[in-house]
């Protein structure tokens, strides 16, 4: 039976270890509150299952950061987009759906119609086989981002026009990883 002394423990507690929530909120499904910000990592995987970097996606002041670091990658201009579903089947990747596009835009930050929710700048990989990528999409959310199918990060094998529907002729897809909660929560 909980009493007034065992709540107030918990709630300091939580407080303590910077876990507190705002009244009325909740984390989004996938996700984690840390230090008062919500993430969702993500462990970037090509086809054949080895492991080639990873993103983080995280709540911030007026949209989701999604920061990309890649390691073992192909030197080169990359793709990279936020799919709509959470799942990332081997080789092609096909199981993560279209870009994430809740407000049925077309694609590319340079088409007047777009750009979808999920499109992001191209990632730059250098000789070494490194690259980072780092970007806000304004006013998005993780509530809105991991639904009941959840999200993904999918990098693919060239880069992206930034104008063509549906992807920016960005070829195929290379790498992909699932949004998920961390295991060390």
């Amino acid at each position: 039976m909980r009493g007034p002394g065992m709540m107030t423990a918990a709630v300091l507690a939580l407080a303590a270890g910077g876990c507190a929530m705002r009244e009325g909120d909740a984390p989004a499904s996938g996700a984690r509150q840390m230090a008062g910000q919500v993430r969702a990592e993500a462990a970037l995987r090509t086809g054949a299952g080895g492991n080639v970097g990873s993103a983080v996606i995280q709540e911030v002041a007026g949209g989701l950061r999604v920061s990309v670091d890649m390691t073992g990658m192909s030197a080169g201009t990359h793709g990279v987009h936020v799919h709509a579903v959470g799942k990332c089947e081997g080789p092609d990747f096909t199981s993560a759906g279209g870009h994430w596009n809740p407000a049925a835009h077309q694609h590319g930050m340079e088409n007047p119609m777009g750009p979808h929710m999920g499109d992001l700048p191209n990632l730059e990989v250098g000789a070494d086989g490194t690259g980072h990528l780092a970007f806000t999409l304004a006013g998005a959310t993780l509530a809105g981002l991991l639904d009941a199918d959840g999200a993904a990060v999918v990098v693919h094998a060239k880069a992206d026009d930034m104008k063509t529907d549906p992807s920016g002729n960005s070829g195929g897809r290379i790498a992909c990883g699932a949004a998920a909660i961390p295991a060390n929560i």
